[in-house]
């Protein structure tokens, strides 16, 4: 029997002439298409063929692992799906590019996250849409959905909150939290331009760069990018350059105007570009060409908004020597989907209590590694469907959970 086709904004599922005649009304749309009754479901890992495998699976077999466990409770790790599981948790407050659409529309985006992770790290997740945005509210409802989990993926939840809610998280839980629109974004961002420095002979620290957007990525990306050595990175965000004179900055900008902008830049976004080596956009909006054109000679620009870069590849190019955006349909995509699968795996493979600084550095220079010989302007980065990416992150970020002492096997 042929799938049913529902028009999307006709919620009967009746079957009734009227939605019949609104169906057939509605142009053909492979995306509902592909969403229709979901992305995902749960199957059994092992058979229940007969009353002996239900006995062993259920009553009264369960016991003697329950019963184990409640002696031992590290022994959760070995006998359940704790240490493979990962919760994918949001509140629907920043949903790619739609915004505050609220936990019911964000379910489709956490489906689509977990199966990314099944996809391309071999780790199972499992969408949690939270119908809240009570920072302390999160916190409370995750920690208490804690024991089914082996990590925590942040999602979708605006700033400032998401840096609140995952301080207080990791502060509580000694499983790996992670917010992968900061630090997945970090990752992959910083192995790109490890590759795009290498390439014209430059290191990080020879660069003085500029982000265009103080949200969740910008704000991680400026702080790992110190962390990783990079000369002196400036952020701007819809009011201009973050800076200590101004008076109008949250908590979170003004610890950012403490160790950013050495070069004690003020104005606009275009005044921080000019001779600028590297450019990040992760803000959307447009830079206009003569600020792109201010930068440095070999600059690097990196324009990661999707749909629309703000500056667009055709421009970046007359300027700058390597290119990359959020988009799979130009050359160096940067892309989450390199960092988190591996990042996850790695850290639940040493069933690792936290993911530290040098783990995330540790994922970036492995995926940069990935490139190798093959390094060239428009591969400094690779594709998320390079079989090589996920083994390479996940074995670098396990040992260095080791040697940061946060491996706990």
């Amino acid at each position: 029997m042929a799938a049913e086709i529902v028009n999307p904004l006709n919620h009967s599922t009746t079957g009734s002439r009227a939605a019949e005649s609104n169906v057939a009304d509605e142009p053909f749309d492979p995306a509902f298409a592909l969403h229709r009754g979901g992305k995902m479901a749960v199957q059994a890992t092992v058979p229940i063929r007969d009353k002996d495998d239900l006995s062993l699976a259920y009553t009264p077999g369960v016991a003697k692992v329950c019963s184990a466990i409640a002696e031992n409770p590290e022994l959760v790790h070995d006998y359940t799906w704790k240490s493979q599981v990962v919760a994918v948790v949001t509140d629907g407050t920043a949903v790619l590019g739609l915004g505050d659409i609220g936990p019911e529309a964000s379910l489709p985006v956490m489906e689509g996250k977990a199966i990314l992770f099944k996809q391309f790290g071999g780790v199972d997740a499992v969408p949690i849409a939270l119908a809240t945005t009570d920072a302390d509210e999160i916190v409370e409802t995750v920690v208490r959905l804690a024991p089914s989990f082996g990590g925590i993926n942040l999602e979708d939840i605006s700033a400032p909150r998401c840096f609140e809610i995952e301080r207080k998280l990791q502060e509580r839980l000694d499983i790996p939290v992670f917010h992968d629109d900061q630090h997945g974004t970090a990752v992959v961002t910083l192995a790109a331009l490890r590759n795009a420095a290498k390439l014209s002979g430059r290191t990080l620290g020879d660069l003085r760069g500029v982000i265009s957007g103080a949200g969740a990525a910008g704000v991680a990306i400026a702080k790992f990018l110190l962390e990783a050595g990079i000369g002196d990175i400036a952020v701007a965000d819809r009011k201009g350059i973050v800076s200590r004179d101004r008076e109008d900055l949250t908590d979170v900008k003004r610890e950012l105007a403490g160790i950013t902008n050495k070069a004690g830049v003020s104005g606009p976004l275009e005044a921080a570009l000019a001779g600028a080596d590297l450019f990040i956009g992760v803000s959307g909006g447009t830079v206009p060409e003569p600020a792109v054109a201010s930068m440095a000679p070999g600059a690097y620009v990196f324009a990661m908004a999707n749909p629309n870069p703000e500056v667009h590849p055709d421009i970046a190019h007359k300027y700058a020597s390597v290119v990359a955006t959020g988009r799979s349909d130009y050359p160096n995509q940067i892309n989450n989907v390199l960092a988190f699968p591996g990042i996850f795996a790695g850290a639940l493979q040493v069933r690792a209590s936290r993911i530290t600084e040098g783990m995330k550095i540790a994922a970036a220079n492995a995926l940069a590694d990935v490139v190798g010989d093959e390094l060239a302007a428009d591969y400094v980065i690779p594709s998320p469907f390079d079989e090589r990416v996920a083994p390479a992150v996940t074995a670098a970020v396990a040992a260095a959970a080791r040697a940061e002492g946060v491996a706990r096997r």
